[in-house]
Parts: C-alpha cells; structure tokens; sequence
C-alpha cells in the first residue's frame, strides 16, 4: 500500500540560502549586541565623568565659599577691633570734654575772684586808685583767663563735634558689621547644604543680576575705606583730646616725656640686644650643630678612604698576577682593561674623598674660630646688657616723683 504526501504548494528555500539567512541573523544579532555594549559602555562612562565633574564643581564652590567667608570674617575682626578702637576713643573723648567743662567751671570761680580782687581794689580813694603792679598782674590775669576759657570752649565745642562725628560713623559702622554677620551666616548655610537636603529647590531666575550689585574690587574698596576712615577719625580724635589737655600739664608731661625717652631707649637698647644675644646664641648652637656633625661625616670619610684601600690592593695585586702571563696570553684583554678601568675609578674615588675630607677639615676649622668669635661677641654683649639693665634700674626712683 503506497503512502501518499502532500506537500505545502510555496517554493523551498535551498540549504545554502538557509545557512545565508542563518549566518546573516547571527551577525545581525552580534552587530546589535556590539552596539548596545558600546552604547552601555558610553552611557556608563558618561555617567561616571558627570558625576566626577559635579562632584569636583560643588567641592570647588564650596571651597570658595569657605575662603569667602573667611575673608568676610578677617574683614569683621579687623573692623570689630577698629570699632573697639571707636567706642572707647568715644568714651574717652566724652571724659576729656567732662573734665575740660569741669575745669571751666574752675575758671569761672577764678573768674569771680579776680573780679572781685579788682572790685575791692577800686575801693581805694586818692593817690592809692592806681594802676599798680598788683593790678596790672590782675588785668592780666583776667585776660590770660577769658583767652584759656575762650580756648577751652573752643576744644569742647571742637570735642562735642567730633563726638556727633564719631558717633554717626559708629552707627554706619555697626550696619556694616551686622551685614557681614549676616553673610557669614548665609555662607554657613550654603556650607551645610548638600545635594541631599531637604531644603533645596529650582529656582525660577536663580542667576539674575540684582542693579545694585557690587564688584569684588569696590567690596574691598569699601572695607579698606572704613577701616582707613575709623582709623584717620580716631587719630584726630585722640589730636583733639591732646589740645585738651596738653596746656594744663605740659611741664609735668614733658618731664614724664623726656624720662620715658630715656626708658623707653634703654629698654629698647636692652630689647636689641637681647635679640642679638638671642640670635649669637642660636647661631652658636647651630654652628656647634654643624660642628659635631661634621666630625661625624670627617669620621666617615676617612672610614670610607680606609676601605677604598682592600679594594685597591685587590686590583692593583690581581694587575700585577695577570702580568706573568706568558707568551701569546700575555695581551691586553677585556679583564686587563676592566681591572685598568676599576683601578681608575678607585683613584677617582680616592681623590674624590680625600679632596671632600681636606674640604670638611678646613671648614671644619673655620667653624672652630667663628665659635670663637661668637663667644667672644656673646661676652661682650652680656657685659652690655648688665650695664643696661643696672642704668634702667637705677632710673626707678625717677618715676615716683613728685611734680608740681
């Protein structure tokens, strides 16, 4: 019985163009393969330099973001300290005014006696109603009085302007401090944040330029004005208190001046030389540092001369064996000339060394006498100094003096 097939009627697709499609499939397939590795590959990459660059980009704002602030607050200290300065030349000042005002008031009690010596004068009658010595000292006294009270209300009224002057530039300068906290403060808080806060958002314009936004040069223009303006405004107030007071006691303040001079000469010459002292003193024991350690490299080098010498009794031994080489052997091989050449290097060497041992005894010497000089220089400036200090302190009972 026959088995009877039927067979699809579409056309059959041969064995090699079915290996074709096969193979071409497969290298399809290897192509897209290879791509999407690439493509990963690129697309890791990627994400690795993006992360690396923002990562370095916030280090690096957040570096000048702390260098910033710590700009701003060396600016603060210096301005807090000149605000200090401020307040207390204020107070000063205030006192000065106090104690001139007080002394006008005195003047006006001298004032009263004068016009009253002068009243009671012209009681005289006669011959005696004349324009005497004692009247003429009076007149005088009471002019000398109206031009020191006329100068000493000049000084408060100069004083009281200087007050209303200092006191308006302590109020600019507290609002300036406070503006400095308060950017300190914003720094802080831009120190604290990370990319991991709560607290952070987009923002809508975040890179405006405000119209009243300053430069870095005029910023620091304007620091360097106020110090320099607190700075010059103190120094004319403390002018200011000077004349206020200078008239009263000059001849006990040039007294006390002329004797801090000399104090201040002596100390100042017992300062210097002390330095210098304090200077021989370390160069001293540096040089005797460097001595010590130079006989310990002088001992090293004749260590290292001393065993240059096995070496070159070796080459200079094994030359002379290869010399009773007989006949045809006796020729002037690669051994002759390595041991010619190694007996060179040792003479090099030895020369080398036995030149730096001559260089590091000489300086060695050298270092010797300078001690010598500096013991000599330390000497005479101790005996200096002893005689200083003795003048200093035999000017003591200078200072608890009574002046008048």
């Amino acid at each position: 019985m026959s088995i009877v097939t039927f067979e699809k009627p579409v056309p059959k697709v041969a064995k090699s163009d079915w290996y074709y499609k096969i193979t071409e499939l497969k290298e399809s397939c290897d192509e897209y393969r290879r791509y999407t590795f690439e493509l990963e590959n690129e697309s890791q990459k990627l994400r690795n330099n993006t992360d690396v660059t923002t990562y370095w980009s916030t280090h690096h704002t957040n570096s000048k973001i702390f260098d910033r602030r710590i700009e701003i607050t060396r600016w603060k200290y210096l301005i807090e300290l000149c605000y200090k300065n401020l307040q207390k030349e204020i107070k000063d000042l205030k006192i000065e005014k106090e104690k001139t005002e007080k002394f006008i008031e005195f003047l006006n009690l001298n004032f009263t006696v004068t016009n009253h010596c002068l009243s009671i004068r012209d009681e005289r009658g006669a011959t005696d109603l004349c324009h005497d010595i004692a009247s003429i000292e009076l007149k005088n006294e009471q002019t000398t009085l109206e031009k020191l009270k006329n100068l000493l209300a000049g000084v408060c009224q100069n004083a009281w302007e200087m007050i209303n002057k200092l006191e308006e530039l302590e109020i600019n300068v507290a609002k300036d401090l406070q503006k400095k906290n308060n950017t300190i403060n914003i720094d802080s808080k831009l120190l604290e944040m990370t990319k991991d806060s709560n607290n952070i958002s987009l923002k809508p314009d975040s890179l405006r330029v405000p119209k009243d936004f300053n430069t870095y040069e005029k910023w620091l223009q304007q620091c360097n004005d106020i110090k320099q303006k607190i700075e010059n405004e103190i120094l004319s107030s403390k002018k200011l208190r000077e004349t206020m007071f200078v008239p009263q006691i000059k001849t006990i303040n040039d007294l006390l001046a002329q004797n801090d001079k000399v104090n201040y000469g002596l100390r100042r010459r017992i300062y210097d030389t002390e330095r210098i002292k304090n200077e021989l003193e370390w160069q001293k024991w540096n040089m005797l540092t460097d001595k010590d350690k130079f006989l310990k490299e002088i001992e090293k080098l004749e260590n290292a001369l001393y065993e240059k010498l096995n070496p070159k009794m070796l080459v200079e031994t094994r030359c002379e064996e290869r010399l009773y080489r007989s006949g045809i052997e006796l020729c002037l091989d690669k051994t002759t000339i390595g041991l010619h050449k190694e007996h060179f290097q040792l003479n090099n060497t030895t020369k080398m060394l036995n030149d730096k041992l001559n260089q590091t005894k000489a300086l060695h010497n050298i270092l010797i006498e300078q001690i010598n000089v500096l013991d000599e220089q330390l000497k005479n400036k101790t005996h200096a100094l002893n005689v200083d200090q003795k003048c200093l302190q035999y000017r003591v009972q200078l200072d608890n003096r009574n002046c008048t």
